[in-house]
């Protein structure tokens, strides 16, 4: 399986976590954000 090099922005990142949030958004919308999510870089604690 190809590995993909791409990162999601923090800007796209934070535009997610409130689709996924917001109970307006059908179930396409948010598997759309989770997938976005999901190819975000883990932010540990500093």
């Amino acid at each position: 399986m190809a590995k993909n090099g791409k990162q999601t922005s923090r800007r796209v990142a934070s535009t997610a976590s409130k689709i996924l949030h917001d109970g307006r958004y059908g179930k396409d919308s948010k598997s759309v954000a989770a997938s976005a999510l999901s190819q975000t870089k883990p932010r540990g604690k500093k």
